[in-house]
């Protein structure tokens, strides 16, 4: 019997994103797909698949080796995940030390209500450095607040990068809207916004953000935003999917100006001198400004990066597995030759 991609989630404990995040990286596709309206369905036999595929990835096995993993004999995986847990134990100080940290900033802000502040916090840190850093553009030096029941949407655009981050909110009351605000007067508010555990958004003439019995009030822009979704809905189907470790991309565009991506379905190369492990499928060569993709790599989250490409001259998305409500859009650049 077939599942719908939700009961699969459930049944095998991955989430529905992080199947789909697989299933672009064709480690597991589903076993059939509706042509009518793209659904995916899974069947009982790929279980087995999907549970092994979550353990590995829970001791955060690197996906090229996760790809290895998954079609192996038992006893390869074994010898795999000694060599990963060696690896893992040589850096077990550090991971101890970071891990103290991240707990103590976690517990100390409990969410709560409507809106986290930590959530809050992350998104603001997330889509501001996407906004346009002069007034030369009206409204593109703001950040786009959308409100409704379901999700609260952080959107910043420079015409060369689009940041998109979402925020489903547990409580919400009165009707759907919208704001702008100035990316660097939001920014200001991150910090603060992070040492509580519920910040309630207040749109009237504009917007107050309320922690406790402390607030923040921020002006809001009267100005014409692009049409951020049109854009979104207009990016043709890619024919290049690539996934790659996002810190080791950060680590080869330091100190370049432009690069160019030769991408296949097994790595990424910088000509002869740089040749990163990378699962996915299709090929193709791109050209970023290397600062342009290291801004969208640094607010990204995870150990692992997809890079979605459909050609070369069109924007291309940037996301990854660990947060399915972030993703960013980074114009390429023409290579020469």
């Amino acid at each position: 019997m077939r599942l719908t991609i939700s009961e699969f989630a459930r049944v095998v404990g991955l989430a529905p994103s992080a199947l789909r995040f697989y299933d672009d990286c064709g480690l597991l596709p589903p076993a059939f797909v509706d042509a009518a309206n793209g659904y995916r369905y899974y069947d009982r036999s790929q279980q087995t698949r999907a549970r092994l595929l979550r353990d590995l990835r829970e001791i955060d096995l690197p996906l090229p080796e996760v790809r290895i993993a998954l079609d192996a004999d038992p006893a390869d995986v074994a010898d795999l995940v000694r060599s990963h847990l060696r690896t893992l134990e040589a850096k077990s100080t550090a991971t101890r030390e970071a891990a103290t940290r991240l707990l103590t900033q976690l517990l100390a802000h409990q969410t709560t209500a409507a809106l986290g502040g930590p959530e809050l916090a992350s998104a603001i840190r997330q889509v501001s450095p996407a906004a346009a850093a002069t007034g030369e553009y009206p409204g593109l030096d703001c950040v786009l607040i959308e409100f409704s029941p379901d999700e609260i949407i952080f959107v910043a655009t420079d015409r060369y990068r689009l940041a998109v981050r979402t925020v489903r909110p547990v409580e919400f009351g009165g009707v759907a809207g919208r704001v702008l605000v100035r990316a660097d007067e939001l920014a200001q508010v991150s910090r603060w916004a992070a040492a509580g555990d519920v910040v309630r958004c207040e749109v009237d003439g504009g917007l107050v953000l309320v922690r406790g019995d402390e607030s923040r009030e921020l002006a809001v822009v009267d100005a014409e935003y692009p049409a951020y979704q049109q854009i979104l809905d207009g990016l043709a189907p890619p024919v290049c999917r690539v996934a790659v470790d996002r810190a080791r991309l950060l680590d080869v565009l330091v100190g370049r100006d432009v690069v160019a991506f030769d991408i296949d379905s097994g790595s990424l190369r910088i000509g002869d001198e740089v040749k990163l492990d990378a699962i996915g499928s299709g090929s193709v060569r791109v050209g970023f400004t290397a600062s342009m993709l290291a801004a969208a790599l640094e607010a990204s989250v995870g150990p692992d990066v997809l890079l979605e490409i459909c050609e070369p001259a069109r924007p291309v998305v940037v996301r990854s597995a660990d947060q399915g409500t972030f993703t960013t859009l980074v114009m390429p650049v023409r290579l020469d030759g």
